[in-house]
Formats: structure tokens, sequence, C-alpha cells
């Protein structure tokens, strides 16, 4: 059974699945994993989807309050044996409820180009590529994304 837990950034098994994607994150963004990590810490992220699949852990994503009118959508991950089957996809609809539920009109997001099935996913969920905003805006490795969904 597949469930989509709502959790705080305290949760373990959240905690297990940021650490495996920074792992991947590091080999990915090479000399430039330092900069990117400083903006993804967890400690004060209040609003994280954990999805498990019969009780175990399988992927999260998170959000943040970036200002009255956005959230920014944090820490996706998804365990490699279950990619392919439409869990992050699931996250991000989840996440997107939870935000709209707290009246949230936008979300935006960061990723790299290094990873392009992330900016296909979020393709796919109808985010459209928007101008680097905030520490992003003169990263060249950054592609930044925006959905409205009020």
């Amino acid at each position: 059974m597949t469930r989509f837990d709502r959790t705080l950034s305290d949760n373990k098994d959240f905690q297990i699945l940021v650490n495996l994607l920074d792992e991947d994150l590091r080999i990915r963004d090479g000399d430039e994993h330092s900069f990117y990590a400083q903006f993804n810490t967890i400690e004060s992220i209040r609003n994280v989807i954990v999805c498990y699949i019969d009780d175990r852990a399988i992927g999260c994503g998170a959000f943040k309050e970036y200002d009255q009118t956005k959230v920014e959508i944090k820490r996706m991950f998804v365990l490699p044996a279950h990619r392919g089957h439409g869990i992050g996809l699931n996250i991000l609809r989840e996440l997107e409820l939870w935000a709209a539920e707290l009246n949230y009109p936008e979300c935006i997001l960061e990723t790299g180009k290094k990873q392009p099935e992330a900016i296909r996913l979020y393709q796919k969920a109808g985010y459209a590529l928007i101008k680097n905003y905030g520490q992003y805006e003169n990263v060249e490795n950054s592609v930044c994304m925006m959905k409205a969904i009020l």
C-alpha cells in the first residue's frame, strides 16, 4: 500500500532520504555542491511529505515559504528502484495540494541542469521556466521554474 504522510523535517525517514539525495547531488554537482548545499538545510522545514510503500520510506519532498504568495519546493527525492512509476509526480502533487490549502497561489523551485530527469518531472507537472531567482540569479547550472496552483 502506498501512502503520503505529512510531517516535519525532524522525521527520521525524511532525514535518511535527504542524506541519500545529498550523496547523489554531491556527485552530480561536483565542485558546485557546497554552494547549493547551503540553501538546502532542512532544520526549519515544516512542510514535508514522505511517501511509503508497505511502510518503507521510498521518497520525499518538502516546501518552505518563499514569500507571502509563493512556496519553494525543496528536497525532492525517490529511491532509484522506485523511479519511473509516478512517485515523484505524486509527491509533488501532495506538496502542491498542501500549499494550496495554506492559500499559497504559486510554487517555485530550483533544480540543476545536471538533473534532466528532475526537469522533465517538473515540466510534466506543469512547471514553466522562469528567470533564476534569489541566490540562483547568476548561477549557470541552475534552472528555476514556477507553477500557479490556485
